[in-house]
């Protein structure tokens, strides 16, 4: 591998790893504090997606379809959680897996019923090309890597100085210890799972750029997630940042020195932290919310 692979290959598994750290980061946030399995995640990343083609198709504006896409999952993701995950979160972890799957399925149809199932093209935003070393690189893919750390440092601002985000990190450690304070801890659930919906949405936004959306979407990211997710450690905004970058170069490298190793590797390296930390990397030891 000359060095200008190497740089290819480096900045497009980081600009990978920026979109699979805002779907995933949702996810451990959900497990956090509410003890949810959140796999309706999915559904306000392909609703991320086709706002972004809509409004890049009626107005031209790629950046219109981002605020479109985050206030839309979000006015979705406000009446999900009051309907419906409002009435299990006591429930048994995997009730909240199955229930957030056939949220997940019924987003599938409704995108099939309103967009269609051909795949729909968006384009960058950004165009031409920077030289670094030799390696010419998208501006859209720097641009992601910057996206995702300007994300990251928002979220650790919001986590660490403000008081609701401390009162979520509190939540997270001991939910009980914050409701015996007088916190309304549903509150807080419904903060965090508009956090999670408005970062998949951006996942979703930011992914139509690079691939085409299509109501299958979904699909075609669930399997990485959920190991970034776990290796990273489930509730561990940190853990899911490291993850992703290790899947992200994993992926790419693999692809470049052995297209099966892009499908094998994260799977070996997920067993490998399981085994001697079935935790994840920075995971909470509690795994229900009594």
């Amino acid at each position: 591998m000359d060095l200008q692979t190497f740089i290819s290959t480096l900045i497009f598994g980081l600009s990978s790893a920026a979109v699979y750290f805002f779907l995933a980061g949702g996810m451990s946030l959900c497990f956090g504090l509410m003890r949810i399995i959140s796999l309706d995640q999915f559904f306000y990343y392909t609703v991320g997606g086709y706002m972004t083609y809509t409004m890049t198709h009626l107005t031209g504006s790629f950046w219109l379809g981002l605020l479109v896409g985050i206030i839309v999952s979000c006015i979705l993701a406000v009446f999900i959680e009051k309907i419906i995950f409002k009435r299990i979160y006591e429930k048994a972890l995997s009730f909240s897996m199955i229930t957030s799957f056939g949220v997940f399925l019924t987003g599938i149809g409704i995108a099939k019923y309103i967009w269609g199932q051909n795949p729909r093209p968006v384009g960058s935003p950004f165009h031409g090309n920077i030289n670094i070393l030799g390696a010419e690189l998208p501006y859209y893919r720097i641009f992601l890597i910057v996206a995702a750390a300007a994300v990251y440092i928002g979220l650790w601002l919001f986590l660490n100085k403000s008081i609701i985000g401390k009162a979520i990190r509190a939540g997270i450690e001991d939910a009980e210890k914050v409701e015996a304070l007088g916190i309304n801890i549903y509150k807080l659930f419904t903060i965090t799972f508009l956090i999670a919906a408005g970062l998949s949405a951006l996942a979703g936004n930011f992914n139509s750029a690079i691939v085409m959306v299509s109501p299958e979407m979904g699909w075609e990211v669930i399997s990485f997630a959920f190991m970034i997710v776990i290796i990273g450690g489930l509730g561990s905004l940190k853990g899911t940042l490291i993850s992703s970058l290790i899947i992200g170069q994993v992926v790419n490298f693999g692809t470049v020195i052995w297209a099966p190793l892009a499908t094998v590797a994260p799977f070996t390296i997920m067993f490998l932290v399981l085994i001697f930390k079935p935790t994840g990397l920075y995971g909470s030891k509690i795994i229900t919310r009594g």
